[in-house]
């Protein structure tokens, strides 16, 4: 490979974004039907599929969000997501089946800050009430961020007095106390030296909001974003959660404890040929604990991102996501040597699933979820997986959980 080529595909190598699984496109599609409706909203856009035996409007209404990734929500993939692509749980067509009206809530910039895709979440709850036959309870919920963004339209709605006919609320692998992406991943995104998109991805205003820990570009420091400090801000205005329906959560991750098999401290990702001698390690504890060697040619340059008072994160119970893996795919398509040792890692943690612990210390981040008293989370009702699943992965396990808990 000549310079030239080398230095073009340095360039390329940030043409990726991480995302929630349901919401990507699928190796393994699934038949889509035409939407009986679609719904033009403020920041967003819905597509409504009828429920067996009811077929000329909505009579019980299920409203599920997309979750985070850049750029506008494909609702077809997230119906083939959720309906059983890949091997998943067809839980749309279970819905469907048992008479539930699904109403596949989009928005024209997934990145986008949760409190404006909420503007979406609130109108499609009020068309959805305004087009109703009968008198049947509203189900509101979402998908990774989707979950963040219909909680804080159902509480700013209770807030306002407006009435939401919700009696359930769910969220499904949504982090409430954070999500992680590697801060040495984080930090590459910006290590490219030209825009792209997954640096547009990881400094969105929806990733300031999400993230528990933030690379800054501008000053290379690592904590607590000042969006993620506003947006808890606003929850705690409109009190937090929604009152009136039954809240519930659910978890991609593990509630024993048992994390995933990766040594702290290891390497995640070497890379060679392109960004040649650049390596990623897992999450360790301690101070000045150093998690990415970056390494460029064009130009030159060298940066080491370390972390100080970080809990063992990247191991840590919880849904998965192929952040490395999904680097190490893009890195090899652009002629680099990789040696991929983690290529799933934590995503968002079990106990920010059930909101049930913070992240912040290792005891809390790893606590053993079934043994604790379950009024501690804050919400009425939680399942945790019994194995460390993908992000978002419509598994058995968990929706016939979730579909025995519909309101009648």
């Amino acid at each position: 490979m000549s310079p030239q080529s080398e230095e073009t595909a340095e360039q390329q190598a940030g043409e990726f974004t991480l995302g929630a699984r349901v919401s990507t496109a699928p190796k393994a599609t699934v038949e889509v039907p035409e939407a009986d409706e679609q719904w033009p909203l403020p920041n967003g856009f819905a597509h409504v599929y009828y429920g067996e035996g009811h077929p000329q409007g909505i009579t019980r209404p299920v409203i599920m969000a997309d979750g985070f990734n850049l750029g506008r929500s494909d609702l077809d993939w997230l119906y083939q997501g959720l309906n059983g692509a890949d091997g998943g749980y067809p839980l749309i067509s279970e819905l469907r089946r048992r008479g539930r009206d699904v109403i596949l809530l989009g928005f024209e910039e997934r990145s986008a800050s949760v409190l404006d895709n909420a503007q979406a979440a609130v109108a499609a709850i009020m068309r959805a009430n305004a087009q109703q036959l009968g008198d049947a309870a509203l189900t509101v919920g979402g998908f990774s961020m989707g979950g963040l963004i219909t909680r804080y339209a159902l509480a700013q709605m209770e807030t306002q007095r407006m009435d939401h006919r919700a009696r359930m609320y769910f969220s499904y692998d949504s982090p409430h106390r954070g999500g992680v992406v590697p801060v040495g991943i984080q930090a590459f995104a910006h290590f490219i030296p030209v825009a792209n998109k997954f640096a547009r991805q990881m400094n969105s205003p929806a990733a300031r909001q999400m993230l528990w820990r933030h690379y800054d570009p501008e000053t290379g420091e690592i904590g607590v974003a000042p969006e993620r400090r506003e947006f808890l801000e606003k929850l705690a205005q409109v009190g937090q959660w929604p009152r009136v329906p039954r809240v519930l959560a659910l978890a991609n991750g593990r509630g024993d404890g048992t994390g995933l098999e990766i040594e702290s401290g290891d390497t995640a990702l070497g890379v060679q040929r392109i960004y040649p001698g650049t390596t990623f390690s897992t999450q360790a504890q301690g101070r000045d604990v150093v998690v990415a060697e970056l390494k460029r040619r064009f130009p030159k340059a060298e940066k080491t991102i370390t972390t100080s008072g970080f809990p063992e994160i990247d191991g840590a119970p919880g849904g998965t996501l192929r952040s490395y893996g999904i680097l190490a795919d893009t890195l090899k398509k652009l002629g680099a040597e990789v040696d991929l040792r983690h290529e799933h890692v934590c995503f968002v943690p079990s106990v920010s699933a059930v909101s049930i612990r913070d992240l912040d210390q290792q005891k809390d981040l790893y606590a053993d979820i079934d043994d604790l008293n379950p009024d501690e989370s804050d919400v009425d009702d939680f399942i945790c997986s019994s194995a460390n699943t993908g992000h978002t992965v419509a598994t058995e396990e968990l929706c016939t959980w979730l579909l025995d808990r519909l309101p009648d």
